[in-house]
């Protein structure tokens, strides 16, 4: 099979590298450019992610793959995606609305940015959980005019939160979701990201825009697709974003009350057999499992499990009831927020899209 061309913008950052490190050996997109800042362009990648000093800045573990380290980095803003299939943006704020839009007019982008999320013609996609809201991607490109669309995934916590919510609104129905989250330093970036002795004994109470993100992103994720636009699921949800002195791996502790109650067993159950559709389940990123539950009381922990599935599991502990919700239940979570959360979600979105027919 004849891999398709893929270009990277804003490449040289922390969620930039993670797609470099996850398309390195990729069976069906091909990297043949990457693109950042103007203070970036013109150089060949590896010397991009160089300091003032010569030290690499490569933080996306393993080795830089060897041959784009020799691609040369163009200004994104320039970019031209006259041959590509696809472009993967890691580009944050207006600049990635600007970028994602000028690119979408011929071509394919799938995103890690917020820029698009919340528009009516813009599907939010998990393939585990909503994999039929793609087809919303049609209207989008009727509306705009465009060849292209733009296809984001949702913010890192969001993720293991809709993935973890999703079996048990099939099983039993959610009326209501409570979350604090204990999220990793990863998550900020490092430019300008969490200065080190911030946070370092430390944990950060309040991320700026975040419980918002999780609120309204899990309500459309977890939606009906119905018309021209997506219905959003009642359920009201509720969180809390900390920041914590942990690499990576996103923590959340969970607070649901069902529609019918549920015990721990049934509840572990639905959780551990939750099953994506076939086409979802046979991509390349996918893991064998999208959930596991362990049964140890003291797990999910961060260092333990965010590599689970090679980053692509959630997984799940301490799932209980909860009388005080009445309909109660109550669990723990782990998410990778560098790999599921971002770059490598993004690419199982482009291997769903390849899949339907859209890439």
């Amino acid at each position: 099979m004849k891999r398709i061309p893929v270009a990277v913008i804003g490449a040289t950052g922390l969620a930039g590298q993670q797609f470099l490190a996850a398309l390195g050996r990729h069976p069906i997109f091909d990297l043949v450019a990457v693109a950042a800042s103007s203070r970036s362009a013109g150089k060949a990648y590896r010397d991009a992610i160089r300091d003032e000093q010569g030290a690499s800045r490569w933080f996306a573990g393993g080795p830089l793959p060897e041959a784009f380290g020799e691609l040369i980095v163009e200004d994104a803003s320039r970019l031209d995606p006259a041959g590509l299939g696809l472009v993967f943006s890691a580009v944050d704020g207006e600049q990635a609305r600007e970028l994602e839009a000028r690119i979408a007019r011929t071509t394919p982008v799938v995103s890690t940015a917020s820029a698009f999320r919340y528009e009516d013609d813009v599907p939010l996609i998990v393939p585990p959980v909503n994999p039929d809201h793609v087809e919303l991607l049609g209207i989008q490109q009727r509306r705009r005019g465009w060849k292209g669309f733009v296809a984001p995934i949702p913010n890192c916590t969001t993720t293991g939160l809709a993935i973890t919510l999703a079996p048990l609104v099939r099983s039993f129905g959610v009326e209501l979701a409570l979350m604090t989250s204990m999220q990793a330093v990863s998550g900020a970036g490092r430019s300008p990201g969490v200065p080190a002795l911030d946070v370092v004994d430390n944990v950060i109470p309040y991320i700026p825009k975040e419980e918002e993100k999780v609120a309204s992103e899990s309500r459309k994720i977890l939606g009906t697709l119905e018309g021209e636009g997506i219905v959003p699921h009642p359920l009201a949800v509720s969180c809390t974003c900390t920041r914590v002195a942990v690499l990576d791996g996103h923590t959340e502790s969970v607070f649901v009350r069902l529609e019918r109650r549920a015990s721990p067993e049934s509840l572990i159950e639905a959780l551990r057999g939750f099953a994506s559709a076939p086409d979802v389940q046979g991509l390349p990123s996918a893991p064998p499992r999208w959930i596991e539950v362990s049964d140890d009381p003291f797990r999910p922990q961060p260092r333990l499990d965010r590599d689970a599935g090679d980053g692509m599991v959630t997984t799940v502990g301490r799932v209980r009831e909860d009388p005080a919700l009445g309909n109660g239940a109550k669990y723990v979570l782990v998410s990778h927020n560098t790999k599921m959360g971002a770059a490598k979600g993004a690419i199982l979105l482009a291997e769903l899209l390849h899949a339907r027919g859209w890439v």
